[in-house]
């Protein structure tokens, strides 16, 4: 019984073991058992180092900004590249040392950064940093405060501490100047990657512009001289990097009289190219006249009749103020002693994706009578079918023979608008009355935010004459 029973414990446990692949026939390992080798780690290939070349230019236009980031918290801060400097769109940093990191959209020889506090009561104290890799920064700027209570945001120069070629911009920023933290509208980088240049012969303009340099109580002017030998502001006027000229300008500002009521960044036609022995005002070889006007006008003016003929493309218009007044913008005229024979309008409303253009026309010392070119001009107007978008490049013609007065617009697509006006009764046919073109941005809402603003591009200007060569 003893042996039966051994028999039976020997023969379960060999079956047990031979179940589990333990022993197999033959004492020879089972053909079932798995071999397993240890993986070998998979290693990726150190990344290409970017090398990015310094870059040698020698102009200043927007540069676009891809991303800017609160590195304190990590988020993403839209507001502050969006193109919007209405106080509904705004960013308010955490603590005083707060850091924003900016990223561009390509390297660039970084000139200039714009910084539009939401509050200006404050002086604001920062530095900013360059970077083509996130590693090294280099300081760029020597000034290390904002001005308290301007009008307008400070251009920050970055290449005054030696050319700095960079992808990131970094603003550090330590608060205001009773420690609180800051708080911005829009930030906007200036500088270059290749050198461009615009077709617009400037010597036969001036340009006004919103500030007050000189302390008079009026805008200021850049004379042709100097707008012809490279004048630039990017707060108001610089290239593009497409080769146009990038008109400016605010709600707030400075104007160019007591009669003005809004501000502008736009050119004054100078016939006299810079030389200042003629005058600015009256008939004479500065200005032009009417072919209807007296002979004794006809002889002493620089040129009879006209045409202005420009190319552009409205980049932005106000969103705030008054109801009438969001969203129009002047974009050329005919400017007489005291009244404006012709004033051309661009007008988009924020729910309308399309802008109208329509023009108006003032009798000597009377009042304006208005003619829709496209869409119309009324605070509900819907959106136009054949309006121009922001950015839409398109052309305008204004042109004075006699007594009639024509402007024509013609979309990139080759489609056109005429509007004739007859000013045989319209009194500029009297004496003394001398005339001159205007072209830029003349903003007509003086309601909305202060640093609500309107934008334009020209990348054509002409002007001609009968009796005016330049």
């Amino acid at each position: 019984m003893q042996i039966h029973k051994n028999f039976f414990t020997t023969i379960t446990l060999f079956s047990l073991f031979s179940l589990f692949g333990l022993i197999s026939c033959g004492g020879s390992p089972s053909n079932n058992t798995a071999t397993t080798e240890t993986p070998k780690p998979v290693v990726d290939p150190l990344p290409t180092p970017v090398i990015i070349d310094d870059i040698s230019c020698n102009v200043s236009y927007p540069l676009h900004i891809s991303s800017i980031h609160d590195e304190s918290t990590g988020a993403t801060v839209p507001a502050l590249f969006d193109g919007n400097k209405t106080n509904t769109s705004s960013w308010q940093a955490n603590t005083t040392d707060s850091k924003l990191l900016l990223t561009l959209a390509e390297p660039a020889s970084l000139k200039q950064l714009i910084i539009t506090w939401k509050n200006s009561d404050y002086v604001h104290l920062f530095n900013i940093y360059g970077s083509k890799d996130q590693v090294n920064w280099q300081l760029l700027n020597n000034k290390a405060q904002s001005e308290k209570n301007s009008l307008f945001p400070e251009v920050i120069n970055l290449d005054q501490m030696g050319t700095e070629t960079a992808l990131f911009i970094r603003v550090e920023l330590a608060g205001n100047d009773v420690s609180q933290p800051s708080s911005m509208l829009e930030i906007e980088a200036f500088g270059c990657q290749q050198d461009v240049s615009h077709n617009i012969e400037l010597i036969d303009w001036y340009l006004s512009v919103p500030t007050d340099e000189d302390n008079n109580g009026k805008s200021d002017s850049i004379k042709e001289t100097a707008l012809a030998d490279g004048y630039a502001d990017p707060r108001f006027f610089t290239l593009s990097k497409d080769g146009g000229l990038v008109f400016t300008t605010s709600v707030s500002g400075y104007r160019t009289s007591t009669n003005t009521n809004y501000v502008r960044s736009e050119l004054r036609e100078m016939l006299r190219r810079g030389d200042t022995s003629k005058q600015t005002q009256g008939v004479n070889k500065n200005n032009w006249v009417f072919s209807t006007a007296p002979q004794a006008d006809l002889d002493n003016a620089g040129g009879i009749d006209g045409e202005l003929n420009a190319e552009l493309a409205v980049n932005n218009v106000t969103t705030t103020g008054e109801a009438y007044q969001i969203g129009r913008v002047i974009i050329g005229q005919i400017h007489a002693n005291d009244d404006e024979p012709a004033r051309l309008y661009y007008r988009k409303l924020p729910e309308n994706s399309r802008g109208s253009i329509y023009l108006a026309h003032e009798t000597l010392g009377g009042n304006d009578s208005y003619y829709d070119i496209i869409g119309s001009r009324t605070n509900t107007a819907s959106n136009p079918a054949d309006g121009i978008e922001l950015n839409e490049k398109f052309s305008y013609s204004i042109t004075v023979s006699g007594h009639k007065l024509t402007v024509k617009v013609i979309k990139a697509d080759g489609k056109a608008f005429e509007q004739v006006v007859d000013m045989t009764t319209s009194g500029y046919d009297q004496g003394n009355q001398y005339m001159y073109f205007k072209a830029g941005v003349y903003n007509q809402n003086n309601s909305g935010d202060d640093h609500d603003f309107v934008r334009a591009t020209f990348y054509r200007i002409d002007n001609s004459h009968s009796g005016y060569s330049n």
